[in-house]
């Protein structure tokens, strides 16, 4: 029976070409919106070089200060003082490592300047990220604890400076200070925030690198749990460590507020947190209500259109209902007919859908909105845009399905497309 189905689906998305188009069309077009959609977001939350563990990852974006009589808040990532003396003793963790933001330099080269994001880092960062090394090693402990000159810098920097990425040892200038090239990594896309650099040096150089009891830095703390489901309890032990933390100026300062969320949370957190922030609210339900909700309705309208579609298709066949009717076919076997129709059809324009956004992702990839960036059609990505397919598939086709076992066999025959 659902062979037939098959076959007939087939022959009749064939026989109308012109509604067939239009159908595919509305299909493709909505799945490929929402599959590029998908794969820039799974770019950038999901796992990939260098965060390829990041199921097991917690990222710290600020300490919040909440100031005395109601002057309102003060956000600023952590300082090297808040690091050890408070993440580094915690006992969850595996590793904690930490990353600065980006800082803007300048390498002159021979015929140019070379514009430099750079980014300060201690060892552990680099057992905790995965690089690729085209060359040599990263900066170890010791190096960093005796703020040795040395860096790690990206393939672009050593072609655009040295002209070949095979440059371990040699000397870089960048801002006018020289620096030994400990190695060379693959190119980290610029959506990858907490890993993302040009030129990666020992966070003992940076200028605002200090050594009192100041909580509030410059270093974006990174915590490796021991496994994913470790995770939960490395995010508990970072919230009871934080009610331990002393407050340098409490004159200023009423209270202190950090969290260490997954990287998805990290953003939500920061997006979304428009209420009260002394309230631990990462707000991802939100986050995945606005978003499932907003999906929804960018499926909806062109289901609504292929609803309208698909009815007057069945008024086109009432001859062929009445027929089916008058032999015995039951309503459940239209309904099953029509939707295996539809999903069809639907499968069709998601297959082209997939296509579709492949060669629009690779469009993006030409134009480089995004340093170093390279967005794909993951597996996850593949599995998801199906699932849609045939979501759209059937919000399409229940109610056309539904409206052709209600029509009357003897008026269908008559080509009325009169109900029961």
């Amino acid at each position: 029976m659902f062979l037939s189905y098959l076959k007939i689906a087939w022959k009749v998305l064939m026989r109308r070409k012109f509604f067939t188009f239009i159908s595919l069309f509305g299909v493709s077009f909505t799945l490929m919106i929402l599959l590029v959609v998908m794969a820039m977001f799974d770019h950038l939350v999901g796992p990939g070089a260098p965060a390829k563990r990041v199921d097991r990852m917690l990222f710290v974006n600020t300490i919040r200060h909440q100031m005395v009589d109601n002057h309102g808040w003060m956000n600023m990532p952590a300082s090297i003082h808040f690091v050890d003396d408070y993440i580094r003793k915690m006992k969850t963790p595996e590793l904690v490592g930490i990353s600065s933001g980006i800082s803007n330099a300048t390498a002159f080269t021979k015929s140019k300047l070379l514009p430099l994001d750079v980014a300060y880092t201690d060892g552990n960062f680099w057992q905790i990220m995965d690089f690729d090394f085209l060359g040599g090693r990263p900066f170890s402990k010791a190096e960093v604890q005796q703020a040795q000159q040395v860096c790690v810098i990206n393939e672009a920097t050593a072609r655009s400076y040295f002209g070949s990425t095979d440059v371990v040892g040699r000397p870089i200038e960048i801002d006018l200070k020289r620096y030994r090239v400990a190695g060379v990594v693959r190119n980290v896309s610029a959506a990858r925030v907490y890993a993302y650099a040009d030129v990666w040096l020992p966070y003992t150089l940076s200028a605002n690198y200090f050594k009192d009891n100041r909580l509030s830095g410059e270093f974006l703390p990174v915590l490796l749990a021991p496994s994913a489901a470790a995770v939960p309890a490395m995010r508990e032990e970072y919230n009871q460590m934080m009610r331990r933390v002393e407050i340098p100026n409490p004159k200023e300062v009423k209270a202190l507020f950090s969290y260490a969320d997954p990287i998805l949370e990290s953003f939500t957190r920061a997006l979304l947190n428009h209420r009260d922030q002394t309230i631990d609210d990462d707000n991802i339900e939100s986050f995945y209500l606005i978003v499932g909700g907003l999906a929804l309705l960018f499926m909806l309208l062109p289901a609504l259109n292929l609803v309208n579609l698909n009815v007057t298709r069945i008024l086109e066949r009432s001859g062929e209902i009445g027929v089916r009717k008058a032999f015995g076919a039951t309503g459940s076997n239209l309904v099953g007919q029509f939707l295996v129709e539809n999903v069809v059809l639907a499968l069709v324009g998601g297959l082209l859908g997939l296509a579709l956004a492949a060669g629009a992702l690779a469009l993006v990839n030409e134009a480089h909105p995004v340093a170093y960036a390279h967005f794909a059609l993951s597996w996850a990505v593949f599995g998801w845009g199906m699932l849609l397919t045939l979501i759209f598939g059937l919000m399409s086709g229940v109610y056309p399905a539904w409206k052709m076992s209600r029509l009357n066999p003897v008026a269908a025959l008559r080509g009325s497309g009169e109900q029961k």
